[in-house]
C-alpha cells in the first residue's frame, strides 16, 4: 500500500464532505473477495486503516485462523466450529467446571484452559482475574482468545516513549512512586477490555488483532498525557491508580486516535 498522491488527494476531498474512510472501504471489499484471501494484505489493511463495523468481526475471525483463508470454506469451517464450542461447553459442565450462572468471562478463560491443556483441578480452581472489570462486558471476549507479548517489556516501553514526549511527568510519576503502580494489568494484559468503552475498545483491537501489539502502549501513553495535569497534581500513588481505572469515558475515541497517531509516527514510518 505505497503512499498514491491522487489516493490521497481523493481521501482528502470525502472526508471534507463527510465520507470519511469511503476508499478505504472499498479497497478492503476488494481484499475480501480474493481466494484464498491474502492474510498480510489483511494485517496491513487493518494496521493502517480502521476496520468498518460490518466486515470487522468477519476480518478478526480470518486474521485469528478461526476461518480458513479460503473464501468456499468459510460457512463449512464456521459450522466446524460451532460444533466445537458446544462440545468443549458441555465437557465444562460435566466436569462441574461451570453452570449456568457463571460469567460469561470465566467459561471462556475455562474454555481456553481445557483447549491449551492447562485446566486446573477443580479443587484448585478459584474465581479467575475478571477480563471485564465493573463496567459491561465485552461481546467480543469469546471470539478473542490471543496472548499478548511480550507483556514484560511493554512497561518498560512506555516509558521510553514518554521520556520521548513528557519527560517532566515521567519524572513526576518516577518520584511519586506511580509509574510502579500504573494499572498495566489492565492495559496490556486485559488489552484495555474494562478501560475503554466498546467503539474505542475495537480500533484498538483492530491492531493487536493484525499483529501489532505495541498499540497498547501508545494507548497507555496517550492517557497519561491526555491526563498530564491532573496526573502532575496528584502525589500518592493509589490516587493517580483509581483514577487510571476509571478514566472518563467520554473522551476515549480522541485518545485513540491520537494514540494511533504515536504509533504510526514511531513504528510505522521508520
Amino acid at each position: 500500500m505505497a503512499d498514491d498522491p491522487q489516493r490521497n488527494f481523493r481521501s482528502a476531498y470525502y472526508e471534507k464532505v463527510g465520507f470519511r474512510g469511503v476508499e478505504e472501504k472499498k479497497s478492503l471489499e476488494i481484499l475480501l473477495k480474493d481466494n484464498p484471501l491474502d492474510l498480510e494484505k489483511l494485517s496491513t489493511f487493518s494496521q493502517r486503516f480502521p476496520l468498518p463495523s460490518m466486515y470487522r468481526i468477519h476480518v478478526w475471525k480470518v486474521l485469528l485462523g478461526i476461518l480458513p483463508p479460503h473464501n468456499d470454506s468459510h460457512s463449512l469451517v464456521g459450522g466446524y466450529r460451532k460444533e466445537q464450542y458446544q462440545d468443549i461447553l458441555e465437557a465444562l459442565e460435566v466436569m462441574r467446571y461451570i453452570n449456568p450462572s457463571t460469567p460469561s468471562t470465566h467459561v471462556y478463560l475455562r474454555m481456553s484452559q481445557l483447549e491449551t491443556l492447562v485446566l486446573p483441578r477443580c479443587s484448585e480452581t478459584s474465581a479467575p482475574v475478571r477480563w471485564i472489570a465493573h463496567r459491561e462486558t465485552c461481546p467480543y471476549m469469546g471470539l478473542i482468545r490471543f496472548v499478548v507479548s511480550p507483556v514484560a517489556l511493554q512497561p518498560k516501553s512506555l516509558e521510553h516513549y514518554l521520556s520521548q514526549e513528557e519527560p517532566r511527568l515521567l519524572t513526576h510519576l518516577k518520584t511519586s512512586g506511580t509509574l510502579a503502580q500504573l494499572p498495566y494489568g489492565l492495559w496490556f494484559r486485559r488489552c484495555f477490555a474494562g478501560c475503554l468503552p466498546e467503539s474505542s475498545l475495537q480500533r484498538v483491537w483492530d491492531k493487536v488483532i493484525s499483529g501489532s501489539c505495541k498499540i497498547l502502549v501508545f494507548v497507555a501513553l496517550e492517557i497519561l498525557l491526555s491526563y498530564k495535569i491532573m496526573l502532575m497534581g496528584i502525589s500518592r500513588p493509589e490516587g493517580a491508580v483509581r483514577f487510571l481505572c476509571n478514566i472518563p469515558q467520554e473522551n476515549t475515541d480522541a485518545i485513540v486516535t491520537k494514540a494511533i497517531d504515536l504509533w504510526h509516527k514511531y513504528c510505522l514510518q521508520s
